[in-house]
């Protein structure tokens, strides 16, 4: 689906799964800046909106999520997670319920595979699930903003920011009123000096929470059976997840940023040496120059000399060995 807002000046295209909106608009760090400044907004219009109704819905969702949601009280964000059987996760959920929806916004392109899900489950439970994509419009707003928000408008305010489900033919006035808009690639610098994980990004076939350190935000350890709770409790109980989140600085001398799946090393093994791990996400910050999000092995040390590629990278711990 693609963005009216691509038609404002300065515009690129965003590539890959951020498809149909804005990378930038012209001056990536400035629009880092307006964010960590507390102004402007980023259309995330391309992202997946779903709703659930019915007053079993919160109950319902309570068994098929990670996160504790049975008494989710109104306008209270949460996120949450899906697992697979084996607790690899599946779908990432950021929710919020005005008391009478659950509205959740996910990865472009995977609502319809959530919502096929959700439906099987469904059973004798009064509760509807919808595809609101093409109503409903997000748009995130960096935390410190002084923007209203609309009355009739759905938000959910965390820490890193308020995000908006706005009906998407407010979307250009939204953006005519709130301006000016910066990107998704200085949105992502700021996920990636958060240490917040995304899905597809910092997550493959065989992630578990523990890795990114989701337990923390998506997970809740004391609730009841949800599918790959058996996994969640056991690793957390028992043993070590077998990969930890890091956040990496790169040398800022290289012109080039590592990609993602791009293998790390220790710098002491030579080019040659055993892989450690891969990069998950990289951008270049306005503060902290060429930073990244890798996932290595649990046992990597954490004062190891690391490479990216090639690239010089020090690691920050953001997941505990």
């Amino acid at each position: 689906m693609k963005s009216p807002l691509l038609l404002l000046p300065g515009a690129v295209p965003a590539e890959g799964v951020d498809e149909g909106v804005a990378a930038h608009y012209g001056d990536l760090f400035r629009e880092q800046r307006a964010l960590a400044d507390g102004s402007g907004f980023v259309d995330l219009s391309h992202r997946g909106v779903v709703t659930v109704t019915g007053e079993d819905r919160l109950a319902w969702l309570h068994l098929l999520l990670t996160q504790h949601v049975e008494k989710l009280p109104p306008h209270q964000a949460t996120e949450a997670l899906i697992l697979s059987p084996h607790g690899h996760i599946e779908h990432a959920l950021y929710l919020v319920d005005d008391g009478a929806t659950t509205w959740a916004h996910v990865e472009p392109g995977t609502q319809e595979a959530l919502i096929a899900y959700l439906e099987s489950m469904k059973f004798f439970y009064r509760v509807e699930v919808a595809d609101r994509t093409g109503d409903f419009a997000v748009v995130h707003l960096p935390a410190g903003s002084i923007a209203a928000t609309p009355e009739d408008v759905v938000a959910r305010e965390t820490p890193h920011g308020r995000e908006l489900f706005l009906p998407r033919e407010r979307l250009e006035e939204f953006a005519g009123a709130h301006g000016p808009a910066a990107g998704i690639l200085a949105l992502e610098a700021l996920r990636v000096e958060g240490h917040r994980p995304r899905l597809g990004f910092e997550t493959d076939h065989r992630t578990i929470p523990h890795e990114l350190g989701w337990l923390e935000t998506a997970v809740h350890l004391q609730k009841g059976c949800y599918r790959g709770q058996e996994t969640v409790a056991r690793v957390h109980n028992l043993g070590k997840p077998p990969r930890r989140l890091v956040f990496l600085h790169l040398d800022g001398s290289e012109v080039h940023l590592p990609p993602p799946g791009t293998e790390i090393r220790d710098a002491d093994d030579g080019p040659e040496g055993r892989k450690l791990g891969f990069v998950t996400t990289s951008v270049r910050h306005h503060e902290l120059g060429p930073v990244a999000l890798a996932l290595v092995k649990r046992n990597v040390p954490v004062d190891a000399r690391l490479t990216a590629g090639g690239t010089a990278a020090a690691q920050e711990t953001v997941v505990e060995p």
